[in-house]
């Protein structure tokens, strides 16, 4: 089985998970654009402007790869953790993204949206921190 998380950091500590992926800094965040600001990655228009970001759909793939192998050689359930900043646009897309990927290949695997219900976060923290030396 290969569980799959989306959430925003922005409302709270990264579930606990075995691959947990932070996009932030990586996709486009559809949070920019005024006609798929206040819609979510459940929505057609983010889903696809999500997966129409450069590295998008070959991120998914070689993760769903490595979580697919982590559970066959350990035996053991998989989670998948995708995070954004407010869990509504970008980590949605790409767990739906995975979780797709997932059935198409005939796997056992489910999908949770922690934070897709919760309110919009104000523009300014819609970017990653630096990292700290």
């Amino acid at each position: 089985m290969i569980r799959i998380i989306s959430f925003g950091y922005g409302h709270g500590p990264a579930p606990t998970a075995d691959l947990t992926f932070d996009l932030r800094a990586l996709l486009r965040n559809p949070f920019h654009d005024p006609e798929l600001k206040h819609r979510t990655g459940l929505d057609q228009e983010v889903y696809d402007h999500v997966r129409n970001t450069p590295g998008a759909e070959r991120l998914a793939a070689n993760v769903v790869t490595t979580a697919r192998v982590l559970a066959e050689e350990t035996g053991a359930d998989v989670t998948i953790g995708w995070g954004c900043t407010g869990g509504r646009h970008r980590s949605v897309g790409l767990a739906r993204l995975s979780y797709e990927l997932l059935c198409e290949a005939g796997d056992e695997a489910t999908v949770e949206h922690r934070d897709v219900d919760l309110a919009l976060l104000p523009a300014g923290v819609h970017n990653r921190e630096p990292s700290k030396p």
